[in-house]
C-alpha cells in the first residue's frame, strides 16, 4: 500500500484541536473499548439481550464522571473531550453507547440539573460509580413530539406523596433500571414536573420491547404507572414546567450530533477496510472508479459533520451555544450519518447485510439515531422558528 495512503476517517484533523493529555486520556479509552466490550457487542444486538458485564467495564472507565467532575475524579474535561467520547463509544458500539448515553445524559443529567443539592448528594455519586442505572421516561405511546404540550401521564401530590398515573413507551434501560425520572403532568396547575421513581415501587411495570431492527441491545421498555406513590422528596425540586426539561434535551441533543458521527465514522472505516481488501476482476474494488466516488461522498459527509460538532462544542465550552444551534446540528449529521451508512452497505453488495462484516449493524442502528432526540422535521422547525421569527408547530 502506498504511504500516502490516508485510513483516518478525520481528514482535516479535528482530533489535533483537543489537548496531549485528551487525546492521550481517548487512545487510552479506544484500546480498552476494543478489547474489552467490542468483543460482547454483536452477539448482544443479534440475541437482542444486554451485556450485563459491560456495566462494570464502563465502571471502571469512569464513564459516568466525565460530565460531573465534582463527583469523579475533579478533573474537568473540555466539552470538545465529551464529544469525541461520545464518539469512541458509537464506533464500537451504537446500543452500548445509548445505554450509557441514557444513565449520563439524559437520568443523571436530570437529576444534577433539575434537582436541588441534596438530591445531587443522594443520587448522583452512586450513579457515577454505575451502583445504580438510570433511565429517562419522556415519549408516551400515544405521543412523541408532542409531548410538551399532550403529555398525559398525570402527577396528584396526596400530603407528602405524588400519585402518578400513564404510561411511557420506547424507555432505555428501563427494564433493569434503579432510578427512572419520570416527566409528569402536574394535575393541579399543568405543569411538567420531574420524579425519581425507585425500582421496585408498586404499581411501576416495565415490559421490554420486542421486534427491533435498530439498536437492538438497548432494552426499551414500555412502562406504566398505576397509583405509583413518590414522595415528595423525590420531585425534582428545580423543575417548575417544560421548560426545564427542553433544557435537559438541548444538552443531549448535541451528543447526538456526536453520535451520528460516531455511527458514520465506523461505517466508513469497515467500508475503506473492505475495498482495500475484497478482490473483484483481478484487483482490490478499492481500485475502480465507483467504489472510491462512494468512499469519497462518504468521506465528505464525515468531514462536515466534524465541523458541525466540533464548533458546537466549542461553543457551548464559551456558555453561548443555544438550543437552536444544537437542533441544527443533530438535523444535520444524522441526514448526513444515513448517507453514509447506505453508501457504505452499498459497497459490501450481498455481504453488507449479514452481522459478520458489521456494516449490516451500524446500517440499522442509523435509523434510531436518526429518529430519536427529535425528528429531522422537529428539529427543522426549531431551526425554522428561529430564522424567521414564525412558528410552524402544529
Amino acid at each position: 500500500m502506498p504511504k500516502s495512503v490516508i485510513t483516518n476517517p478525520d481528514f482535516f484533523g479535528f482530533y489535533d484541536l483537543l489537548s496531549e493529555s485528551e487525546r492521550a486520556e481517548l487512545a487510552e479509552i479506544r484500546e480498552y473499548l476494543e478489547r474489552e466490550v467490542k468483543p460482547l457487542a454483536n452477539q448482544a444486538w443479534d440475541t437482542s439481550e444486554f451485556p450485563f458485564e459491560v456495566v462494570e467495564k464502563f465502571a471502571k472507565l469512569r464513564l459516568a464522571s466525565y460530565q460531573f467532575p465534582e463527583h469523579g475524579d475533579g478533573k474537568p474535561r473540555s466539552p470538545l473531550f465529551t464529544g469525541f467520547l461520545s464518539l469512541e463509544l458509537n464506533r464500537i458500539d451504537p446500543s452500548l453507547a445509548v445505554f450509557s448515553g441514557v444513565h449520563t445524559g439524559l437520568a443523571m443529567g436530570s437529576i444534577y440539573h433539575g434537582g436541588d443539592q441534596q438530591q445531587r448528594d443522594r443520587w448522583i455519586p452512586d450513579m457515577v460509580e454505575m451502583n445504580r442505572i438510570g433511565a429517562f421516561a419522556l415519549t408516551e405511546p400515544e405521543g412523541g413530539s408532542d409531548v410538551a404540550g399532550g403529555m398525559r401521564t398525570t402527577a396528584r401530590k396526596d400530603g407528602d406523596e405524588w400519585v402518578l398515573n400513564g404510561a411511557k413507551r420506547w424507555i432505555g434501560n428501563g427494564t433493569f433500571a434503579d432510578l427512572i425520572v419520570v416527566w409528569a403532568r402536574d394535575e393541579a396547575d399543568g405543569n411538567v414536573k420531574g420524579f425519581v421513581v425507585e425500582k421496585g415501587a408498586p404499581g411501576f411495570t416495565a415490559t421490554k420491547i420486542e421486534g427491533k431492527i435498530a439498536l437492538r441491545t438497548v432494552q426499551n421498555a414500555d412502562i406504566t404507572l398505576t397509583d405509583v406513590r413518590v414522595p415528595e422528596a423525590n420531585r425534582l425540586q428545580q423543575v417548575n414546567s417544560f421548560r426545564d426539561t427542553a433544557k435537559v434535551l438541548a444538552m443531549t441533543r448535541g451528543g447526538v450530533a456526536w453520535q451520528a458521527l460516531g455511527v458514520a465514522v465506523r461505517a466508513y472505516e469497515l467500508a475503506r477496510e473492505y475495498a482495500v481488501n475484497r478482490v473483484q476482476f483481478g484487483k482490490p474494488i478499492g481500485a475502480f472508479q465507483m467504489i472510491q466516488d462512494l468512499l469519497v461522498k462518504m468521506l465528505g459527509n464525515i468531514t462536515a459533520m466534524f465541523g458541525v460538532v466540533v464548533r458546537l462544542n466549542e461553543l457551548v465550552a464559551q456558555g453561548s451555544g443555544s438550543a437552536e444551534q444544537a437542533a441544527l446540528a443533530k438535523a444535520f449529521t444524522t441526514t448526513k450519518m444515513r448517507e453514509v451508512v447506505s453508501w457504505a452497505r452499498e459497497l459490501f453488495g450481498g455481504n453488507g447485510i449479514v452481522l459478520d462484516y458489521e456494516v449490516a449493524k451500524f446500517f440499522a442502528d442509523a435509523e434510531a439515531v436518526y429518529s430519536f432526540e427529535g425528528s429531522r422535521e422537529m428539529n427543522t422547525l426549531i431551526v425554522g422558528k428561529s430564522i424567521t421569527g414564525h412558528s410552524a408547530f402544529a
